[in-house]
Order: C-alpha cells, then structure tokens, then sequence
C-alpha cells in the first residue's frame, strides 16, 4: 500500500466546516482499493433525545467518507456532487463515542460514481450503511472537454 500521509494531512487540513463540527478526521486512504475512513466524534449539539445523532449528521458522515474514496485516492478529480443518496440506519448512532465511516468505490466511470459506505461504532457494530451515485469533475481534460 502507498503511504499516503501527506494526502490525509491535507485532506484534514482543508476539511470543510461540518467535517470539523461532527469531530471528523480522515485516518485512512487506500489508492488501489479506492477507499477512505474517518473517525467522528460527534458532540452532544448534534443529538436529540440527549445522545441520538440526528440522521442527517449521519448521511453527512457516511457522504464524507464516500466523496473522499474517490477525491482522496484520484488525483484527476476536483469535485464529486451526490446526485442520489440513501442511507439505511440500522442501529443507534450515539454522540461523544467514536465512530469510524469507511468510504469505498463500486464503479467509476469518467463522469459517474457509485459509491458505498459504513458506519461502525467501536464494538465494530454496524450503526448505518449507505450508497451513492455522484457526477464527478475531474481537473485535467474537463475545460477541453466542455
């Protein structure tokens, strides 16, 4: 496996405001295999009935792992934008406990995604899975392409 440190710095270093917000940190990238993981730690401010994550927070987690399977890992793409998602919750999702979101590619065309992603409390309990399908903005051929 590619050692990819420098990338999962500067990953965590630009990580947009929510990523921050839901205590997010990229800690793994695999290049060959088109995968990411995060771990969350998401405060109290984000639960209802005192330390459930409401559901939207974990979509947006499952969504960060997923859009950094293929931005993390393909250098060529700048942009992933979900033209549909869905999660499935199948367990509870409590906050201030950590949680890691493993991201993975099941198809990449040029310009469409499929994309799959997990999310797993520290018993390693399957807390919420999701899928996507994602238009992709790739950075060298795109201008010359449109």
């Amino acid at each position: 496996m590619i050692d990819c440190s420098a990338r999962i710095e500067q990953l965590n270093a630009n990580a947009p405001t929510f990523t921050r917000l839901l205590g997010g940190r990229v800690i793994a990238l695999d290049r060959a295999a088109h995968r990411a993981v995060f771990t969350f730690t998401v405060p109290l401010d984000y639960c209802h009935s005192v330390d459930v994550v409401q559901g939207g927070f974990v979509t947006a987690m499952l969504d960060a792992a997923m859009s950094h399977a293929l931005f993390g890992t393909d250098d060529s793409v700048s942009g992933v934008a979900s033209l549909d998602i869905a999660t499935q919750f199948i367990g509870i999702c409590r906050g201030e406990q950590p949680l890691q979101a493993t991201g993975w590619v099941k198809k990449a065309t040029y310009r469409t995604a499929f994309l799959e992603a997990e999310l797993r409390d520290t018993a390693g309990e399957l807390i919420a899975a999701g899928q996507s399908v994602a238009k992709l903005t790739r950075q060298s051929t795109d201008a010359s392409s449109r």
